[in-house]
């Protein structure tokens, strides 16, 4: 058994599915594929198989066939599997009820509703999900043939979506912007964060049955073999309009530079992914490179946001310690960021949508959805209470729909963005329990009346 221990925690990778650990790879392609259970018999031989293909954080340096692969399941996905009723009610609220019936709350309203969401997103469709990793097209082939080898002759179980995913040519966001660069370090983790230095949180905080950073044992589904070792995955797709973005910052800048810095400050980083908090004035490349610099800093020196606006998309995300002084404990509200991009890049230059359909694929891994990914959403992303800033939203992702405002503090005075519209548009989303592989054993030896045929194909 590959442990790894600490004074205060162990982790065992060998039983961990990667995603939860490790970072993807970089370069990388992947897709998503999307499976519906229809006959629950073929359900039961596809999880047998999912035993010899999917990825542990034990097998990420050495993966089978040079690819990997990790797997999911909705609160649907595991009734059709035969999961006992038992464990079935042991799982929080807010995953047995799904994204689609929480869309209110999150602020999945107008376009980003769930009536206007890609089907089969958001339906009882989607039972299971496969994510699929390479740092190669070919590599990633050899997942797919993987992942083909799952569900081959089960005429009870289909595919209902796929979506590639892929690193755009610069590294950066379709906004133009480096991006995955700040995640939390976990406890006993002994995997270098190539995002850089982050201050370590709890495992509890992203797997169940261990310590949390409030000093308890994060429970998870019942029995202990189902719940512990995993996780609760939140997955949205973002529709993202860039040439939208770019014509705001073109209407409200005088020239380039300050259509740069305008942006910086809705970010809170500049495209390089330097922090404005440590380049107030102008992007530095060489600090947006460096891991052991690009998240070495708080906001304790910028209380008023005078360097990085309080308002702005990665200060609302992670407010550090903007809120020292009030009730708040920050570490408790983390995620683990595994996003991809999808879509053709937009061209420089170009200011007018060209149709095409690019954003990028939010996947936040947490061990509480209300009390982490759904926080984070309404109460720092889409609010605006917790700083002072009234009904004021993320101006990156939040629901501006054309009423948006972002407050940019400055001297003598400070600067008002108004009318700023919807720069994302949720396309849709599922939560997901991302077991581990005794769990995933668990499961599959639920029903022991499976041939040695079925489970070849």
């Amino acid at each position: 058994m590959n442990v790894i221990g600490t004074e205060t925690e162990e982790l065992n990778y060998d039983d961990i599915q990667g995603i939860v650990l490790q970072e993807r790879p970089t370069p990388y392609v992947g897709t998503y594929i999307l499976l519906s259970i229809d006959h629950q018999q073929d359900g039961k031989v596809m999880l047998k198989r999912l035993l010899d293909e999917v990825t542990s954080a034990g097998q990420w340096s050495n993966p089978h066939e040079g690819a990997w692969v990790n797997v999911g399941f909705t609160y649907q996905g595991l009734q059709k599997l035969g999961i006992p009723q038992e464990s079935l009610n042991s799982f929080d609220l807010e995953f047995r009820e799904g994204m689609a019936a929480r869309a209110a709350k999150l602020g999945d309203v107008n376009e980003s509703s769930p009536e206007h969401w890609e089907d089969p997103l958001g339906t009882d469709k989607v039972d299971v999900a496969l994510a699929l990793f390479a740092p190669t097209k070919e590599a990633l082939l050899q997942a797919e043939e993987a992942a083909r080898r799952i569900h081959c002759e089960l005429n009870g179980v289909s595919v209902v979506y796929q979506l590639d995913v892929g690193m755009n040519p610069d590294g950066r966001t379709h906004l133009g912007f480096m991006d995955g660069i700040s995640n939390p370090r976990i406890e006993g983790n002994h995997v270098l964060n190539a995002v850089g230095q982050e201050a370590e949180i709890k495992a509890g905080e992203f797997l169940f049955g261990h310590l949390n950073e409030s000093g308890t044992i994060t429970q998870g589904p019942q029995p202990a073999e189902l719940g512990h070792n995993g996780s609760y995955l939140s997955f949205r797709k973002l529709h993202m309009r860039v040439a939208a973005f770019r014509r705001y910052l073109r209407e409200h800048a005088d020239n380039r530079e300050e259509e740069e810095l305008l942006a910086a400050k809705m970010v809170g980083r500049w495209p390089s992914g330097a922090p404005l908090s440590l380049a107030p004035e102008a992007d530095d490349p060489a600090l947006g490179e460096d891991v052991s610099r690009r998240n070495a800093f708080t906001y304790g020196d910028d209380h008023k946001g005078l360097k990085c606006p309080v308002s702005s998309h990665i200060r609302r995300a992670f407010p550090r310690n903007s809120l020292q002084g009030s009730v708040v404990n920050v570490n408790i509200h983390r995620l683990l960021r595994r996003s991809t991009m999808y879509g053709p890049i937009l061209p420089k230059g170009v200011m007018e949508d060209d149709g095409q359909d690019r954003g990028l694929i939010f996947a936040g891994i947490c061990s509480s959805l209300s009390r982490q990914f759904e926080f984070i959403k309404t109460d720092w992303l889409n609010g605006g209470n917790f700083a002072g800033m009234s009904t004021e939203k993320d101006p990156i992702t939040g629901k501006n729909e054309g009423e948006g405002m972002f407050t940019i503090p400055d001297k003598p005075i400070r600067h008002r963005m108004k009318e700023i519209p919807s720069f994302s548009i949720t396309k849709g989303g599922e939560y997901f329990f991302v077991p581990s592989m005794t769990a995933l054993r668990w499961m599959a030896e639920l029903d022991q009346h499976i041939s040695k045929e079925e489970l070849t194909c």
